[in-house]
């Protein structure tokens, strides 16, 4: 796809989903994952968020489950709605990841 076959699905985008693309795209360049990280050998080095043992793909399938951000942020209440605005948009972008993860897990 090309920036013009995007131009007109982007510009028909409200201020905050404009925000949200500008974001994406920004972490796509570079693959610097603000308050995401990985480490081997915590939590099988998959993706949490930064200074908690909390993997993503536990956010996204509770949140696929209809668990709610609210409910979220009780349940865990280390976290920050920016963390999980971080947790979406890392699962955004590495789908096939997240849900490997899920799969494999529920498996367990």
């Amino acid at each position: 796809m090309t920036i013009k076959q995007l131009e007109t699905q982007l510009l028909a985008l409200s201020p905050t989903d404009k925000t949200e693309a500008i974001h994406l795209l920004a972490h796509s360049l570079n693959q610097n994952w603000r308050g995401i990280t990985k480490t081997r050998n915590v939590c099988g080095g998959d993706a949490c968020i930064a200074g908690t043992r909390i993997p993503v793909w536990v956010l996204v399938n509770a949140r696929n489950l209809g668990i709610s951000e609210s409910q979220l942020l009780y349940d865990y209440p280390t976290l920050t709605a920016i963390d999980l605005a971080n947790a979406w948009i890392y699962a955004q972008v590495n789908p096939e990841e997240v849900a490997t993860a899920i799969q494999e897990n529920e498996a367990d």
